[in-house]
């Protein structure tokens, strides 16, 4: 007998979940499994099932059949459901039940979204850039927020005339982050919304943009073709070299690269004021004692007994002497 994995559109139009998935278990003497899920395979990311009788299935006049998966095997296993299609990708899968927020949730799930929903990294506890607590000034439209509960962190929700991220020295802005999500992240590049974006960010004295997601995200795009995101990228990229657009692989680790990023611009920016100041400065003492005359400085040389004609220019180590002395 051939085992098979049906996926069929789900008849329920009010239904956020838009496929049903039949599993024949074998091995165990049940008939079949029915799952309402959003898409007919565990690609990008696990796909959450919920349970329905199997009588839920749709009759064969109403059935509108997207994709019939030929099954190696698709056997239980405890807890889990492991499915091994009779293709050489996208092969393996499993559907796993476990407690989620105090109830019971099915997902289905393969070892490439496994992986990538749990990451083998933690992140540093250590404060960035030395800095005991940082202020982050929080756009205040931006919708479910970071909280850097992490890291040393004070927010502050105020409006920002762009970015959604940012730390202010002495009441201005010095860097700011655009934070996207894959969707949102594809919606604004391809409408042309994100140039306008950009070139507010490009005002700034650092910015940057943070997408939420891997940059392999980019690639498994359903509504729009692959290769217009990823050119529509790179030449946004060199339009706008210094906003960068990094691609971290979870909310988390986005949240931290953008914490670090934005303390050592602050560093930065503090450093690059005093630098100013002390130049600004050097320039005005030196606008407050203008050139003296050659009849000054040859008057004063005579006072300090240092040898000068009468007339002509004077020795180059005579008016070294003269701001010498008078500088200190």
């Amino acid at each position: 007998m051939t085992l098979e994995l049906t996926v069929a559109r789900n008849p329920d139009q009010g239904s956020s979940l838009p496929f049903l998935v039949r599993l024949p278990v074998n091995g165990t003497g049940e008939a079949g499994l029915v799952f309402a899920t959003k898409g007919t395979w565990p690609r990008t990311s696990a796909l959450y099932c919920h349970p329905l009788p199997a009588d839920a299935w749709p009759d064969e006049a109403h059935l509108d059949i997207v994709e019939r998966v030929e099954l190696v095997s698709c056997t239980r296993r405890g807890a889990a459901i492991d499915v091994v299609a009779a293709r050489s990708r996208e092969n393996r899968s499993q559907v796993v039940t476990t407690r989620a927020r105090g109830r019971q949730m099915v997902f289905w799930q393969s070892p490439r979204t496994r992986k990538q929903s749990r990451p083998q990294v933690s992140t540093p506890t250590a404060r960035a850039a030395g800095i005991t607590e940082l202020e982050v000034v929080i756009d205040g439209r931006e919708r479910y927020p970071w909280t850097f509960a992490d890291q040393q962190v004070r927010t502050v929700r105020r409006a920002l005339a762009c970015g959604d991220y940012a730390v202010l020295l002495g009441g201005r802005v010095v860097a700011a982050v655009e934070r996207k999500t894959i969707a949102d992240f594809t919606a604004s590049l391809t409408s042309g919304r994100l140039r306008y974006a950009l070139g507010e960010l490009a005002a700034l004295p650092r910015a940057a943009v943070v997408v939420e997601e891997p940059y392999s995200r980019v690639f498994a795009q359903e509504h729009v073709r692959p290769a217009v995101v990823a050119d529509g990228l790179a030449e946004l990229q060199v339009a706008y070299p210094n906003v960068p657009v990094v691609f971290c692989d979870t909310r988390k680790l986005a949240q931290e690269w953008t914490y670090r990023w934005l303390a050592a611009a602050l560093t930065w920016a503090g450093t690059e004021l005093t630098v100013v100041d002390d130049v600004e400065g050097r320039d005005s003492a030196a606008a407050a004692t203008p050139e003296p005359s050659t009849r000054e400085v040859r008057a004063w040389a005579l006072g300090q007994g240092l040898p000068v004609s009468d007339r002509g220019r004077l020795r180059p180590e005579v008016v070294a002497a003269w701001h010498a002395a008078h500088s200190a």
